[in-house]
């Protein structure tokens, strides 16, 4: 019994640092082997708990410090997030292609019967900007202001000569979209401009219409896309929990390495996590404020991608500089130490 409560304690004390497991882990163990009673072969909760927090605080380094810990949640937070919507984008490369040119007039002749819709065209991926696959050739658009372009594609077309009135052409898209297993997620009225918006399996249509006044060309126009795929949700918890292991990871590490060093390296590591917080957080606030104001009343039965939520890739420039700042500070942290400097016990 005494053998496996040994294992069990290993495994919690692999919460600490390595250097310190290997200075201090033995005596550790031997303490808590002692205080143990005859016949225990679990460690209780709060001998758990207390060994994965201080482990865990020890990987940070800087006893010391007080603000160490808000640094890491900000810096483990705001990496989980991008890591989530990264892999997010993966999970959509689980979605079906989008309806063909020759499929979508057919499911618009279901829906708007008599009608010709114009300007339907198969769709090149998933995903494009100005109507193109993404490529290296669009770096330049994403870096320098176009990012916001790029977006989810899908296939549409208008009608420029409608038969029926609005209110009858409205009237008539409901019932038809009703009785072919649409459901039929908003209707809404905007000034001159209906939008009707519907799903079916992983199908989203959304229509307008506009009345003769409007003055718009054409005035119907209709267009499907493909909803947010399953995968993405695990595909994007996946990621974000893995992101933020893999920063906290790293932050405790490069922590370690920089304490007691020089301290002019100690600042300029300071400077780079703060330039590396700025660009990435500052940006990610402003822009999930500016699409929750902007899609709060908008009907949305698939959600935009969570990369725009993080202002993504529309402000990528800004990102990519903290990720340089990030490499930066993490390269300064590799530098090896001179031998007058000291080592702390969690350093490794």
């Amino acid at each position: 019994m005494t053998d496996k409560l040994t294992r069990r304690y290993r495994r919690l004390l692999f919460a600490y640092p390595g250097a310190y497991r290997r200075l201090r882990g033995e005596e550790l163990l031997g303490a808590l082997l002692d205080a143990a009673p005859s016949g225990r072969t679990w460690p209780t909760v709060r001998e758990a708990a207390n060994l994965i927090r201080h482990g865990l605080r020890a990987r940070l380094g800087r006893p010391a410090s007080r603000t160490v810990v808000a640094w890491t949640v900000l810096t483990v937070v705001i990496s989980g997030v991008f890591s989530a919507a990264f892999a997010t984008r993966a999970g959509w490369q689980t979605a079906r292609p989008l309806p063909r040119a020759a499929e979508a007039q057919a499911m618009l002749a279901e829906i708007l019967p008599g009608q010709k819709f114009i300007g339907l065209q198969d769709a090149p991926a998933l995903f494009v900007i100005y109507g193109q696959p993404l490529s290296w050739n669009s770096a330049q658009d994403l870096l320098f202001g176009d990012g916001g372009e790029y977006g989810q594609s899908g296939i549409a077309g208008g009608v420029d000569a409608p038969t029926l009135p609005p209110q009858e052409t409205v009237a008539l898209v409901q019932h038809n979209l009703r009785a072919r297993g649409w459901r039929i997620y908003s209707l809404k009225v905007d000034g001159q401009d209906t939008a009707i918006v519907a799903q079916r399996g992983d199908t989203v249509l959304r229509m307008d219409v506009y009345p003769p006044q409007a003055a718009i060309s054409p005035p119907i126009n209709a267009g499907f896309l493909r909803a947010t795929p399953f995968a993405v949700y695990p595909f994007g918890i996946t990621g974000g929990i893995l992101g933020a292991l893999v920063a906290f990871l790293l932050f405790g590490w490069a922590s370690r390495r920089t304490e007691g060093r020089h301290p002019a390296l100690s600042v300029v590591a300071k400077m780079l996590l703060g330039i590396t917080l700025f660009f990435w957080w500052v940006p990610t606030l402003f822009a999930f404020q500016w699409m929750t104001r902007h899609y709060q009343d908008q009907p949305n039965p698939s959600w935009p991608p969570m990369w725009e939520w993080l202002g993504q890739p529309t402000l990528s420039l800004l990102f990519l500089i903290g990720c340089g700042s990030a490499l930066l500070g993490l390269a300064l942290a590799a530098i090896p130490r001179h031998e007058n400097e000291p080592l702390s016990t969690a350093a490794a």
